[in-house]
């Protein structure tokens, strides 16, 4: 008769349902799409003029321009934001196709992990960038950095939960026994708030 064990257990269904987790990265995908598209445009003006004033460029330390400018936001010659738009369509397309039933072969879901792993892992790193070297931050970037973190963490769930990732057995059976338990959730939760944390107690006194 306990109801919130009812209610958790109602809960943990959905959440690893393929309902939740792909509809969790359409979502995540498209707020990264729209950021990284706005990126670019900005990037394109600050390319025509590197003192525009862009719309979020709030103060000295809430700056697009400020890292927009800076040589880490074109790390490949070109701005970062165009990997956005290269990157999340194909991530929006398995999310809309595996919502309607299909399910992609292992090695192109591996393929995709690898992928993304990167993508996720060079968001970090601009985003160490902006707080450590650059000195401010960029909200465009910020949702960038939040959307990339889910996709990311529901790609890799489902990637550990249909066995997509190749890893060995007793690894494999460990992987699934932790996102059956929804410690991913938690991992990530505690992470995210790490980084708002960071944010805060950094840049909320300097805009005082």
């Amino acid at each position: 008769m306990p109801r919130p064990v009812g209610v958790l257990s109602g809960l943990s269904r959905l959440r690893q349902s393929n309902t939740w987790i792909f509809a969790t990265m359409l979502v995540s995908a498209c707020l990264s799409l729209t950021a990284s598209f706005v990126l670019s445009v900005d990037a394109i003006v600050l390319a025509a003029d590197p003192h525009a004033a862009l719309s979020c460029n709030i103060n000295a330390v809430i700056s697009c321009g400020t890292v927009g400018t800076s040589w880490q936001a074109s790390l490949l010659g070109f701005p970062n934001a165009f990997l956005g738009l290269v990157a999340e369509p194909v991530v929006i397309t398995i999310a809309v196709a595996s919502l309607g039933g299909v399910r992609f072969p292992r090695w192109f879901m591996l393929s995709a992990q690898i992928v993304y792993t990167i993508g996720v892992v060079f968001a970090y790193w601009l985003f160490f960038q902006a707080y450590f070297v650059i000195g401010a931050l960029c909200p465009w970037c910020l949702l960038v950095t939040l959307s990339t973190t889910l996709v990311f963490t529901s790609l890799t769930h489902v990637n550990i939960r249909d066995g997509n990732l190749y890893l060995p057995e007793r690894a494999s059976a460990a992987a699934r026994r932790f996102v059956a338990a929804d410690l991913d959730v938690l991992v990530v939760a505690v992470w995210l708030m790490a980084v708002v944390m960071m944010v805060v107690t950094k840049y909320v006194p300097l805009m005082a």
